[in-house]
């Protein structure tokens, strides 16, 4: 075991409602108060590595693990109107894969802008199957940006740790870490202008990522940075990557700043005071840096917690502002599709791996990553 990371032993009182909910009023009371915090830039950076550390340091991830050879899969191109579609694997650590899709826009010979796209627990919309996440991976790739939507561990393909293991919000940041690690290096992407969306958990796992690395320079939490609620799974609150340096999910979108940033917030659910609590504090940190333009707060009324078409509206005009891309107008009168008018999937189409592959290939690892990745023995 590495003497110099001991590992996290996972909390008991996640189990307790104050772990992921507090009073709004108490919420708001915590947000004034880091109001007061922050007067100087080098304040905001001394707290900003002691929030980033702290968040690694919970989920047993510091200093982060050798990274190994992705050794990527990508397999059954199609052609669709105006991007290309084709499914991925990657090797994060040795025999634990991340499963997704990569959306590409028929090529023009230039670097582009490239977006990671995790999705949240929406079983019934069928995760990365979904045609919300389709459909915006798909509009993406229209307007001229790479798209890679991944599989939350323990759903879609991700099925080597189940989504209830203790560890599963580490095993999940490290997927996306790693994920990055594909885009980074992959052909025709514009390192400089690499982003992160995502809705609900997917949210957590678009901020989360964006805190602790750098090279992530645009982020689109969607219906999740709350002060008073953190997230109700255990791969939000199972660790203690908030109480390791006493902060909450509005400190961690911060450490954005000062890379540009949209809060998508709706009246219906927990992001119903994002206008008048966590807005103001997220622009205070960026007034520091002296750039309050680079992050926006849409806030949609009596729209439900979801990655609904306004939604994905506002993502696209935030990624076209800052990634210099041309937004397409959706058709909205069409029948039986999105009104991004663009394919749409079936599971079967979308997945990377047969069922042979899966028994042969696939083993279970939870009891592996936890020595190896996190123990480090």
């Amino acid at each position: 075991m590495n003497e110099d990371n001991p590992p996290i032993t996972p909390n008991l009182f996640r189990r307790s409602p104050r772990k992921y909910q507090i009073d709004e009023g108490e919420a708001k009371k915590i947000v004034r108060d880091m109001f007061r915090k922050y007067s100087s830039i080098e304040a905001w950076q001394k707290r900003r590595q002691e929030v980033e550390e702290g968040i690694l340091k919970g989920a047993s991830l510091f200093p982060l693990p050798k990274k190994e050879p992705l050794n990527s899969t990508i397999r059954n191109k199609k052609k669709c109107n105006e991007y290309t579609l084709e499914n991925v694997a990657l090797e994060t650590f040795p025999g634990f894969y991340c499963t997704g899709n990569l959306y590409r826009p028929m090529s023009n010979g230039n670097s582009v802008p490239a977006v990671l796209s995790p999705h949240g627990h929406f079983a019934a919309e069928g995760g990365r199957f979904s045609h919300m996440v389709q459909a915006r991976c798909a509009r993406l790739a229209q307007m001229g940006a790479i798209a890679f939507a991944y599989d939350m561990v323990g759903r879609g393909e991700s099925l080597q740790v189940p989504h209830t293991d203790d560890y599963v919000f580490s095993y999940q940041l490290w997927k996306s870490i790693r994920a990055l690690d594909f885009l980074f290096c992959l052909d025709g992407v514009d390192p400089s202008r690499i982003g992160v969306t995502g809705c609900s958990g997917g949210g957590t796992q678009s901020f989360m990522l964006t805190a602790v690395d750098s090279r992530v320079k645009l982020s689109v939490p969607v219906t999740m940075v709350s002060a008073h609620f953190r997230g109700g799974c255990i791969c939000e609150t199972g660790l203690p990557i908030h109480e390791i340096s006493q902060t909450n999910n509005v400190e961690i979108a911060a450490l954005a700043a000062p890379r540009p940033q949209l809060l998508v917030s709706v009246s219906t659910d927990f992001t119903r005071n994002t206008p008048l609590v966590e807005f103001p504090f997220l622009k205070r940190v960026y007034d520091l840096f002296n750039v309050p333009e680079q992050v926006e707060n849409v806030h949609l009324q009596n729209e439900k917690h979801d990655y609904g078409h306004n939604k994905r509206r506002a993502l696209y005009k935030f990624v076209a502002k800052h990634f210099q891309l041309p937004l397409i107008e959706d058709e909205l009168s069409i029948p039986n599709t999105s009104p991004e008018r663009v394919s749409l999937f079936e599971k079967e189409q979308l997945c990377v791996f047969s069922r042979k592959e899966i028994k042969n290939r696939c083993k279970p690892m939870a009891e592996t990553l936890r020595k190896h990745l996190l123990y480090r023995n």
